[in-house]
């Protein structure tokens, strides 16, 4: 019996069939609990994700153009099945769920990639495991973020690389392309990543190097080249993703932060966010794994993932893209998040570590996982998280007048009465309440928008207008004379939240 138990476990199919039930259940279990604890909607940027889904579905416009210019458009994509559900939208599921799926991608394709470039099958169940239960992880493959998403498509792009080395299988160069595709959609890391990838292809091609390399190049170019086209055809600016008015350099509008122009402090904020998300265990495992796979020839794939943090340094010190972490000035929180690449990196290279061990102390190497969770074991509360630290501090203020403009409007919106409101923050207040987003007149709705937020004198269509003290909107609202301010919500730490009703 136990020898039959122990054959069906040493069966390839089987081990990989135990890894997808695993990572299966991990990340319901994580969902659950953000769920539970009302958590998943924290990010701002969550909640602008799922709204922007929902928008294509749900809108006075509804349809292509409500996709925006700024975030790719991939997770808003693979929320579209599940975002026309009132419910799923309003508790943040819908984004989670195939975020959730994104994870178990990720899990199976490292697992795969690892057993491939370490040739060991315990090295891979080391560097999914450092990955998978990293608490940072986890937490991001719960919530509608985009960083589980990119990194699904970053292992489905390795494990393509290895084996099409190992096999020159056309059948992989194509599965390379669709990951590169994705990783395109989802973040502008993929963009950086295209050329790489395409000399890797190029460079491992026993035949028609330079053929490979261009076909790689070119059509994972589309991604790119599409987004391009489509904010040209959007806003008459092929370039609204990087300078246009919601560009992260707009957002920064030109302010300094450490780490601009400043090579040296760039490296130490994403070093320290990297520490951050991963753990200082988890680190140095994989600074040890890193000289054991430099040792046995197997760095390449190491060196690959080493392009992704390479290219946050560089966007903090050219694009106006900063991250703050809350050890460093201004001792805040901000982008903290991209540190998650170094946990996919040191959780691979951490894997190679077992090819050094001897064969009697293998099983030593299967304590790795429990060792880089360590500073979790000692201080086991999600306040450790940084991840969820980010999301929790960022979004106080919005919280507190989010819930509160919902329970207002709940006990007093009436369907059909119409809304005039922006699409930003705001629209969070609808999806709490419950209302569609087909009631709401926002930018995303063109001339109708700018009719009635220009001069609500004149053109008022909407019963409810919602704005924040200050913003243009509320300016007109105030002066035009043909809304009355109902309600204000004010909380700590954020511009109130104005509630005005037309008059009769």
């Amino acid at each position: 019996m136990k020898s039959s138990a122990a054959s069906r476990l040493s069966n390839p199919v089987a081990q990989f069939a135990a890894i997808i039930v695993s990572l299966c259940v991990v990340a319901a279990l994580a969902v659950w609990y953000c769920y539970a604890h009302r958590y998943i909607l924290y990010y701002g940027d969550a909640q602008a994700h799922l709204n922007i889904s929902r928008s294509i579905v749900d809108s006075r416009t509804p349809g292509y153009e409500q996709i925006g210019t700024v975030w790719l458009p991939l997770l808003h994509v693979l929320a579209l099945p599940l975002v026309g559900s009132m419910w799923l939208w309003s508790n943040g599921l819908a984004g989670s769920i195939p975020v959730a799926i994104c994870y178990v991608i990720a899990g199976c394709c490292l697992y795969l990639t690892a057993r491939e470039a370490y040739t060991s099958t315990r090295a891979a169940l080391v560097s999914t495991a450092c990955f998978a239960f990293n608490p940072n992880v986890l937490y991001l493959a719960s919530v509608p973020m985009t960083e589980i998403v990119f990194l699904a498509g970053l292992f489905v792009l390795l494990l393509a690389m290895v084996r099409f080395r190992a096999t020159q299988r056309a059948a992989w160069i194509v599965c390379g392309i669709f990951a590169s595709l994705a990783m395109s959609m989802t973040r502008y890391d993929g963009w950086f990543l295209i050329s790489f990838s395409a000399a890797w292809f190029g460079f491992f091609a026993r035949r028609h190097r330079f053929r490979v390399f261009l076909l790689i190049a070119f059509c994972a170019s589309a991604a790119p080249l599409y987004w391009a086209a489509h904010c040209w055809w959007e806003t008459g600016n092929a370039l609204d993703f990087y300078n246009g008015p919601y560009s992260a350099k707009a957002i920064q509008a030109g302010r300094p932060y450490p780490g601009y122009h400043d090579w040296a402090a760039a490296i130490r904020y994403y070093a320290a966010a990297g520490r951050l998300c991963a753990g200082l265990p988890l680190i140095l495992l994989g600074v040890a794994g890193g000289v054991c796979a430099l040792a046995r020839e197997r760095f390449a794939i190491l060196a690959f993932l080493l392009l992704t943090p390479a290219f946050y340094v560089w966007s903090m010190h050219s694009s106006g893209n900063p991250i703050f972490i809350p050890t460093l000035p201004p001792f805040s929180y901000y982008n903290t998040r991209y540190g998650v690449a170094v946990v996919a990196l040191a959780a691979f290279a951490a894997g190679a570590i077992m090819l050094i061990l001897p064969r009697r102390h293998r099983w030593f190497g299967l304590l790795i996982p429990v060792v880089s969770l360590v500073p979790w074991f000692f201080h086991p509360t999600i306040e450790r998280v940084i991840c969820w630290k980010e999301s929790e501090v960022n979004s106080i203020a919005r919280r507190g007048w989010t819930d509160e403009a919902a329970a207002f409007l709940a006990g007093t919106y009436k369907p059909g009465q119409g809304i005039l409101a922006p699409f930003g923050d705001v629209t969070g207040v609808f999806c709490r309440a419950r209302i569609p987003l087909a009631d709401v007149l926002h930018e995303g709705n063109g001339p109708a928008w700018m009719a009635n937020a220009t001069r609500p004198d004149l053109v008022h269509q909407s019963l409810w207008a919602l704005a924040q003290a200050g913003s243009p909107l509320s300016k007109r609202l105030e002066s035009s004379g043909a809304y009355d301010p109902l309600h204000d919500i004010t909380v700590p730490g954020a511009p109130a939240l104005e509630i005005f009703k037309r008059k009769k």
